[in-house]
């Protein structure tokens, strides 16, 4: 249980201790400074300690904010600063440099006043102040400074604020309008029963689940059915965030099931509309695939680029961009052209019940085609004016290239990143569309082999070498795409689905273990998987040595393997992560 130090004489009429209570806290007091460093030294070092002082004056949810976040090792709000482990050290120093400071001592109650801020103010790091807005935390000195910070708090509604702060601050105009006005009280209904936010993705998984089956039947009542399941597993998805941050419930193993189950929840839904048109005697798996290609591209794109930018990059571009978003209606414009999930969903849905999975898919591919051109094209103009991408960037951005034993091998090229991945990607897929399956795509492939060791054969610093991941994701799912619908064979394009699904389910994967601060997947794990020119030269290889069918038995298996090997891996981290008491994380992702 985490401790509170009240510091300092009671307050007549302070409902501090209760509110403190009712947070979860073992409140002890201290009357003098020695006796409140007494009792923070006895607080076992795995748990979270507060010092709050005893005059403070504020809503419960200021409180919170600033004593219960798990994401933050130190926290602080004027009259309280709490400590979780990897910050115990930094406040037990602090405490120690303040009550030796000189005109300090170890006496009685007036010289504990002010302690916590006091011991705030001596920490040697960095320290979280969560934004309050308009709800109170003071620490008045004196009757009247009290009662009119009191009657400050009784002026706000404090439950009207955490509603409000639950919601997403930056999001779609879908969202932000037509889910969140409602989704944010569902979020709280779950709070009032115990529900939890991994509970709530996990009922929003299953809701997609289902859609996807209702998909799969191929009737226009499974299509209405299944757009009706999917916008109400949309809006799980977003209570399940706005829950986390109504109650603070933030994990890292939480983080991860949120992002890894949107991209569970779009695959198959795609893959059951590919299924229900498939009844109809309509194939669409090629649309499918394309559909997720372009999806996992684009995102590689936003990590990437996200991973490089140096800061404020000035030009034209930054110029315009900071014009329009001081217009209202182009930045609800702006946010809606690039498809965010929340759009996304509900064009899917609305095609889904009126039309059929092939105008489905093609509307789709246009907007996202859309959005990825416009987005891509202004990270482009802002990075040709921006600087140096720093070292460790350039490391995140060669594990997101994901290179594999072939690569290493052939490590010795120093060509530049950009122009060396794009030749490669040109060579594979171009050679795959215009001869197919046969020696000329696998020279290409091989092509494309030297070609990725030469983007990576020194530290991806250019302007533009955010590019090379993207790149390598295009030319590896294109390829596998363009192959299996080569083999003209029922059941290629499925496999070749599955396969695409899995590797993009292992990038996806080393994104967030990059942004939880884990660092890449292991190297052993990526060299079991081949990396990207290895998938590739073996898509290249399998199609010109065997048959059509037994091309189409390799990619299941090559899919099943993958598939096998990074689920392992990832679910083996990210239980141990969380299990070890990693830094709880709450990855916003993509706006919904």
């Amino acid at each position: 249980m985490p401790t509170a130090i009240v510091t300092g004489p009671p307050v007549p009429g302070s409902s501090l201790e209760g509110d403190l209570r009712s947070l979860g806290f073992d409140v002890r007091t201290a009357a003098g400074a020695a006796e409140a460093e007494t009792l923070l030294a006895s607080v076992p070092g795995e748990e979270r300690v507060a010092l709050v002082d005893t005059r403070f004056v504020g809503h419960l949810h200021a409180l919170r904010l600033g004593l219960t976040d798990p994401r933050f090792p130190l926290s602080a709000i004027p009259g309280a600063v709490t400590a979780q482990r990897a910050g115990r050290q930094a406040l037990t120093r602090a405490m120690a440099r303040e009550n030796s400071a000189p005109g300090q001592g170890s006496g009685n109650g007036t010289l504990v006043e002010g302690l916590p801020d006091r011991v705030t103010a001596a920490l040697d790091t960095d320290v979280h102040r969560p934004e309050l807005g308009s709800l109170v935390a003071a620490v008045p000195d004196g009757p009247q400074a009290r009662n009119e910070a009191r009657q400050a708090v009784a002026a706000v509604d404090e439950e009207a604020v955490r509603l409000r702060s639950a919601v997403k601050a930056r999001d779609g105009f879908f969202t932000t309008f037509c889910v969140s006005p409602y989704s944010r009280h569902l979020a709280r209904w779950c709070a009032r029963r115990g529900l939890t936010p991994n509970q709530v993705t996990t009922a929003s998984l299953l809701t997609a689940l289902i859609a996807a089956g209702c998909a799969a039947t191929g009737t226009r009542a499974g299509y209405v059915a299944a757009a009706v399941l999917l916008l109400g597993s949309f809006v799980l998805d977003c209570a399940d965030g706005q829950l986390a941050r109504y109650s603070l419930q933030y994990s890292t193993l939480g983080a991860w099931l949120d992002a890894t189950f949107d991209r569970a929840k779009e695959y198959a839904f795609y893959a059951g509309l590919a299924l229900g048109a498939a009844r109809t005697g309509d194939d669409v798996w090629a649309l499918a695939l394309g559909a997720i290609i372009l999806q996992s591209c684009r995102h590689v794109v936003d990590f990437s680029f996200a991973e490089a930018r140096t800061g404020a990059a000035e030009g034209p571009a930054a110029a315009l961009s900071g014009r329009l978003d001081r217009v209202g209606w182009t930045v609800w414009v702006r946010r809606m052209i690039v498809l965010p999930i929340g759009e996304r969903w509900a064009l899917i849905a609305v095609l889904t019940a009126a039309t059929t999975p092939r105008v489905t898919f093609w509307v789709l591919l246009a907007g996202c085609a859309f959005a990825a051109a416009y987005t891509t094209a202004g990270r482009v103009l802002r990075s040709l004016r921006g600087g140096r991408v720093e070292d460790g960037a350039a490391r995140a951005l060669a594990d997101l290239a994901d290179g594999g034993p072939l690569t290493e091998l052939l490590h010795r090229s120093r060509a530049r990143g950009g122009v060396a991945a794009a030749l490669g990607a040109v060579l594979v897929t171009g050679s795959a569309l215009l001869w197919g399956a046969g020696w000329q795509t696998v020279l290409a492939a091989v092509a494309y082999v030297i070609c990725s060791a030469a983007a990576t054969g020194r530290p991806l610093t250019g302007r533009l070498d955010w590019l090379v991941p993207p790149l390598f994701r295009a030319a590896e799912y294109g390829t596998v795409l363009v192959l299996a619908a080569d083999a003209e064979v029922n059941g290629a394009l499925p496999a070749a689905y599955g396969l695409v699904s899995a590797v993009a389910y292992h990038h996806y994967d080393t994104v967030y273990r990059i942004r939880g601060g884990a660092g890449a997947p292991p190297r052993p794990l990526v060299r079991a998987t081949g990396g990207h020119e290895g998938r590739t030269l073996a898509v290249a290889v399998l199609a010109a040595v065997l048959t059509a069918s037994g091309f189409t038995v390799a990619l299941t298996a090559l899919a099943v393997a993958v598939a096998l090997v990074v689920l392992a891996e990832s679910i083996r981290f990210w239980v141990a992560a969380h299990r070890g008491g990693a830094p709880a994380v709450h990855d916003e992702g993509e706006p919904a």
